[in-house]
């Protein structure tokens, strides 16, 4: 067994390679200080070298720079020249990483990872997935309630005017296209509903069926998706292209907290509108409904207005707009969350903003099904 140490003021004795039978064992750290000494000294302990084989085994590196990348591709080039094989294996992922983006073109085609288990890559990902989303998500979730709340008492911290112009933008500029939509799917709902209705001479009870339907369900979910889908999108372009333009790096430097400057006023807008919106979105739906309730059952409007005094209740309302502040909770977090993240330029903003809109609209139907359990379980 053969042991190296690259000695320089920062490692005195520190052993940082061995030769052992057929395997070169890399250990530490290889970066620049460390590489040249490490392939002179190597190619001179392996000038005599008899093996068909030599096993680069990097299981034990921490470390390495581009430095030392290319010092492990010039130490394989030379001995692959002597007819002799040479295998990189057991690398980390940051050193994986490192030998793919550093490596020759001809090395990131032929170098292969040795293969791992289903179980041990399923952890891997979820070990991934816990650590980098939801934990932070979790912190910045954390984050942004502790300076929403915090900037509440002080409001002289805040950007003047700020809040009102993201209510504009997030809520009353959504209030058009979330009205007409819930119009059409209060009149479909009532639509369908007299077909059945009618057979069992039941005709009264669509008022009913749609008014529960908009206020406690169909009105804040499909407000909140029209608004994940009009305004999450805009909160995490908006986030992403000021990250990618080094604008978050500008505030930092300015002494500014990013979140504090940028995502909570946009939590104090959504959340004031969104309820509102959710109000007007169950007018709609009741109103479309009321007109189908007139075509096609001939139910008077006087009739509907006097049934829904029977149909709401007030644990209805109430469930819709802790619904719908819910929502424009998860719509902000998630934008803002996948807007901080983007690393890839102007093409990882239009990345950032498609999944933040899909996780955003996911996570409102997985939160509308567990309030659903919560308030009527």
């Amino acid at each position: 067994m053969e042991t190296g140490a690259i000695k320089n003021n920062s490692s005195q004795n520190q052993h940082t390679y061995k030769l052992e039978g057929n395997t070169l064992y890399l250990y530490n750290s290889l970066d620049f200080a460390r590489s040249g000494y490490f392939v002179n000294d190597m190619l001179k302990r392996l000038k005599n070298y008899k093996s068909p084989e030599l096993i680069i085994n990097l299981a034990g590196l921490a470390e390495i720079d581009s430095a030392g990348v290319t010092a492990i591709f010039y130490l394989k080039r030379k001995i692959s020249a002597k007819n002799i094989e040479v295998r990189i294996t057991e690398a980390s992922d940051s050193v994986y990483k490192k030998l793919e983006l550093f490596g020759p073109d001809k090395a990131k085609t032929s170098f292969k990872r040795d293969k791992t288990t289903f179980l041990e890559f399923l952890g891997t990902k979820l070990h991934f997935f816990f650590r980098f989303y939801i934990t932070e998500f979790i912190l910045l979730t954390a984050d942004v309630f502790y300076w929403s709340f915090h900037d509440l008492f002080s409001p002289k911290s805040r950007r003047k005017g700020e809040v009102s112009n993201q209510a504009v933008l997030i809520g009353v500029n959504a209030t058009l296209i979330v009205v007409v939509m819930m119009f059409i799917i209060g009149l479909v709902i009532a639509l369908q509903s007299s077909a059945q209705l009618r057979n069992f001479g039941a005709n009264i009870f669509v008022v009913d069926l749609t008014v529960i339907a908009m206020m406690a369900q169909m009105g804040p979910l499909i407000t909140a998706i029209l608004v994940a889908g009009r305004s999450g999108s805009a909160i995490a372009a908006e986030i992403a292209t000021m990250k990618v333009t080094a604008e978050l790096d500008a505030l930092k430097t300015m002494g500014l907290n990013p979140i504090r400057f940028i995502v909570v006023p946009k939590m104090y807008g959504c959340l004031c509108t969104i309820p509102f919106l959710t109000i007007l979105a169950n007018v709609a739906g009741i109103a479309g409904g009321m007109l189908a309730a007139y075509l096609f059952l001939d139910i008077a409007p006087e009739v509907f207005i006097n049934r829904m005094g029977h149909s709401i209740y007030n644990k209805d309302i109430m469930t819709g707009v802790i619904k719908s502040l819910v929502y424009g909770s998860i719509i902000v977090l998630t934008g803002s969350f996948f807007g901080f993240r983007v690393k890839e330029g102007a093409e990882g903003v239009g990345k950032s903003t498609t999944v933040a809109v899909v996780v955003s609209i996911s996570l409102i139907i997985l939160a509308d099904s567990i309030l659903g359990l919560v308030f009527y379980a």
